[in-house]
């Protein structure tokens, strides 16, 4: 079987988020899955296979029809519950081989996804925006981090992480995390962010993800955490259309549109390994 591994949130090789990609007849044990995850060794691996039309996982039908594909994400410990960029990358990977082509719909274990691919090369998802409670510093949370926030806010059971807000772009840049002592403080992990110092460079914030909780000690650029940082954003900013920079050594670009209770995440996506699974 063919196994892709494509670079999401960026239109070059080698930066954004990479992620591997598998296009399945159905899901084989789960047990196979984690396994490939863990060889594969990236953020996510996303393993996707095609639905007969109006049905879904489980036989529950879907309202208004269309190609579907059952889509599931698993880091190299674990499965998870969404993924923005490896949900782009499979996209891509439907698209770019003549798959799938306009919007597909994706049925994963956080419900129905959709992804639609625009002549300029770039893909939209659209996500369920994430609730945001504001809450105190948890204990710990700042000496594991290295830097005191200036706010944090719970994303409940939506992605599991807590959004801490950091005083500056230079802070979070030079972040450099007990990774250790962060395990634990949340259910997925911790995404730390604040204002671009500069949106003339052409984004208005910047963020860093750090999921040790999942067996991901830094996510490059993480696609749910936008479901987050959107409303975040959009609330100091009274702007619905954002572009976050994440990353630390190796960055990404994506692009926000808030819609209510739903979050549109736009970037290209490229791919760079292509071979034979044979396992």
């Amino acid at each position: 079987m063919r196994i892709r591994i494509v670079d999401a949130f960026t239109d070059r090789p080698f930066s954004g988020n990479p992620a591997g990609v598998l296009l399945l007849d159905a899901f084989p044990a789960d047990h196979w899955l984690q396994k490939v995850a863990a060889e594969v060794n990236l953020s996510e691996t996303a393993f996707a296979h095609p639905l007969p039309p109006g049905a879904a996982p489980g036989g529950d039908g879907v309202p208004d029809g269309g190609e579907d594909w059952a889509l599931r994400w698993f880091t190299p410990t674990t499965e998870v519950d969404m993924c923005g960029h490896a949900t782009l990358a499979t996209a891509h990977v439907l698209h770019t081989t003549g798959r799938a082509t306009g919007t597909v719909r994706f049925h994963a274990r956080c419900g129905v996804l959709t992804a639609t691919a625009r002549q300029d090369g770039t893909v939209t998802l659209d996500f369920p925006t994430s609730p945001l409670t504001p809450i105190e510093v948890p204990d710990g949370v700042a000496d594991a981090l290295g830097a005191t926030p200036v706010s944090v806010h719970d994303t409940a059971d939506h992605i599991g992480d807590l959004l801490v807000e950091l005083a500056d772009e230079r802070t979070v840049r030079g972040l450099a995390p007990d990774l250790a002592a962060l395990k634990h403080r949340s259910k997925r992990g911790i995404i730390v962010t604040a204002a671009a110092e500069d949106p003339s460079r052409g984004y208005d914030f910047v963020s860093r993800g750090f999921f040790p909780n999942v067996g991901i000690d830094e996510d490059p650029v993480t696609g749910s955490a936008h479901t987050a940082l959107a409303p975040f954003w959009s609330a100091r900013t009274g702007r619905t259309e954002l572009t976050g920079l994440q990353g630390g050594a190796r960055t990404g670009i994506v692009r926000t549109s808030l819609r209510g209770d739903r979050t549109l995440l736009n970037g290209h996506a490229v791919t760079v390994i292509e071979g034979d699974l044979r396992a």
